[in-house]
């Protein structure tokens, strides 16, 4: 997330792509013409959540949802409308730094093997320099409540500044677990972080959690594209990014895709690939930050969209592969933070056409899937949202 701000327009506009003077997607004021028209439905109506940033089903045959609050807890509950309670799963509040708006606990995954192991991991900052990436392990006693003191600490990342600190984790269908990691904040990226794979800012990580390697409490993956490199670090996937707020896996490719906050001009979609560079701080999306205009080996953004407005802040959201809403599938879906519209990418057109879908009028701060792979959506008004078609 750029900000953490109450910024919202109350202009309902239809958007579908065009092509800028570079011919490059961005976003315009035409009118969608297929006409096809969504509602925001309040999920669980009997349930509230305190900045809810992060949305997880734990791919068990208990059909829960866990809900992260950025100050420091996780919420459990049955994945029910009539849910009318919610249970503390995991409550490190007195762990975590929140006194940065972008800062918190940030990121939650659970183990492919989760319902035989019980291991989960998070991603938090327990201060402003630093944010942590740690597994936990669910009590003996009770499914619905985390050991508190099971945490093993996996990797500690220093963060110059107290915002852009990416914090999404996921599980391939490789089995490796992906941490997405901001340039480590400012404006600018004033170290040049996303650029030096000496360091672990501005990357998608990728580690092995099921083993151990040079003392660490974790394994380098044998096909990550760096291994062996010198001076770069090993657990680089991808690099190049500001700040990847939100990424996820197709649930029937395997293709990773992520968002990734702009500075002034544009919010971009990137389809995460291995060893790619994103471009940032060179490029933002296709736009020439640096002055150096060179793109001689770097990834351009599937998509991107412009400052216009209150556009500001990209949500990275999912590929919809449920079954609920027919019309989106094979769509991303994904919203502006600052502005609340919700949009769906067509990713099998050649022109990469995004379609509004609703301007929610919310602070839009996460997507997320149950077991039935149908999507959700958190809001800082404290609810969880399903798009409904007309």
């Amino acid at each position: 997330m750029k900000k953490i701000a109450l910024v919202t327009s109350c202009i309902f506009l239809s958007f579908i792509a065009c092509s800028d003077d570079n011919g490059t997607n961005m976003n315009s004021d035409d009118v969608d013409p297929s006409g096809t028209a969504f509602t925001l439905q309040n999920a669980f109506p009997n349930l509230s959540f305190s900045r809810p940033v992060d949305f997880q089903s734990p791919g068990d045959s208990s059909n829960r949802i866990f809900v992260v609050e950025q100050g420091g807890t996780i919420r459990v509950f049955d994945n029910s409308e009539s849910s009318a309670s919610s249970e503390m799963f995991l409550d490190i509040s007195s762990l975590i730094n929140t006194n940065a708006n972008e800062q918190g606990l940030l990121g939650l995954a659970f183990h492919p093997n989760f319902e035989s192991n019980g291991f989960f991991y998070v991603n938090y900052t327990p201060s402003t320099t630093l944010s942590v990436t740690s597994r936990f392990q669910v009590s003996s006693a009770n499914p619905n409540v985390a050991d508190v003191n099971s945490e093993l600490i996996l990797l500690e990342m220093p963060q110059p500044f107290t915002n852009h600190n990416g914090g999404q984790l996921a599980f391939g269908p490789d089995g490796f677990l992906y941490i997405a990691s901001g340039d480590g904040g400012s404006g600018g990226d004033p170290g040049n972080n996303a650029q030096n794979r000496s360091n672990l800012l501005g990357n998608i990580l990728r580690i092995d959690v099921d083993g151990t390697s040079n003392g660490l409490n974790y394994a380098i993956p044998a096909n990550n594209p760096f291994v062996g490199e010198p001076n770069i670090r090993e657990e680089i996937f991808a690099y190049g990014f500001r700040n990847p707020w939100r990424m996820s896996f197709d649930t029937q490719t395997g293709d990773l895709w992520s968002g990734d906050v702009g500075q002034d001009e544009r919010e971009e979609i990137n389809l995460v690939t291995i060893g790619g560079n994103y471009g940032w701080r060179l490029f933002e999306g296709t736009f020439c930050f640096s002055g150096d205009c060179n793109t001689a080996g770097l990834v351009p953004p599937v998509f991107e969209y412009a400052h216009n407005g209150n556009d500001q802040s990209i949500t990275g959201g999912h590929v919809y592969r449920g079954s609920l809403t027919p019309s989106l599938a094979g769509n991303y879906i994904y919203a502006d933070f600052i502005d609340g519209r919700i949009w769906a990418l067509d990713i099998a057109s050649s022109s990469s056409e995004d379609t509004l879908l609703i301007n929610s009028n919310l602070n839009i701060s996460s997507f997320g899937l149950d077991a039935q792979n149908e999507l959700y959506i958190c809001a800082f008004d404290g609810s969880i949202y399903r798009l409904v078609e007309n």
